[in-house]
């Protein structure tokens, strides 16, 4: 079975490469995150860094937080892999579906380090990842949204049909992407059937910071799944 790692945001495209990956017969030994220079943020969604560990939790995945700053990111990603692969990782999954200048960065820092890069979404119909992401039982809550395109009362709504056809109705008037791949919105997954508990968001609130509304999430606890939610 090939070892890899999955490069992790903590959002639905991840999660659903994640999945797929470990449904192909790969071994996820570690989640990738990059968190800021001080460590308290995720660099993609800049969620709490946190949260982003509560949520390796509730995986049962450990998880590796590489701290990085703008000018050395690439640096200290190359760095995260090149670890990975000394610890004998031959491969990397990412949830890209189709932006391909960042295709072409991960095939070229995965180069580097010696790593094969694996993008199990890549070229697909996003409607239909999306409806793959709900029909195998993930759950998700919108966590930022670009203020253009969304009200703050979207966020903390969860990744489902009813959010599918607000996306529809947005698509007639405006140019965007379903599954958010040009920042339009991002998710964090609370459950599913990788998790091994339930990510709870126990305390949040509603913040802007420049052309984004966010929801800050303050607090998180793990439940324990009933039995019919196992995976």
């Amino acid at each position: 079975m090939s070892r890899v790692f999955a490069s992790w945001s903590g959002g639905k495209d991840c999660c659903l490469a994640c999945y797929r990956a470990t449904a192909s017969g790969l071994d996820i030994r570690y989640l990738a995150n990059t968190v800021t220079e001080d460590g308290e943020r995720s660099c993609s969604h800049g969620v709490s860094a946190a949260v982003i560990k509560k949520q390796s939790e509730a995986l049962g995945i450990p998880i590796m937080q590489q701290r990085t700053a703008g000018d050395n990111y690439e640096a200290q990603f190359i760095k995260m892999l090149k670890d990975f692969k000394r610890e004998g990782i031959e491969g990397g999954v990412f949830g890209d579906i189709d932006f391909n200048p960042h295709r072409e960065w991960i095939e070229r820092v995965c180069a580097e380090a010696g790593i094969t890069p694996r993008l199990p979404l890549w070229g697909e119909d996003q409607k239909k990842l999306m409806e793959e992401f709900i029909n195998v039982g993930f759950i998700a809550v919108v966590i930022a949204v670009k203020a253009d395109l969304f009200g703050e009362e979207v966020l903390g709504q969860r990744i489902d049909r009813n959010f599918i056809n607000q996306l529809d109705e947005l698509c007639k008037t405006r140019d965007i992407t379903l599954c958010g791949e040009a920042g339009e919105y991002h998710t964090l997954v609370i459950d599913g059937p990788l998790f091994k508990k339930r990510l709870e968001i126990t305390e949040s609130q509603k913040v802007t910071r420049g052309d984004h509304h966010f929801l800050e999430i303050l607090s998180t606890d793990l439940k324990a799944k009933q039995p019919a939610e196992r995976p």
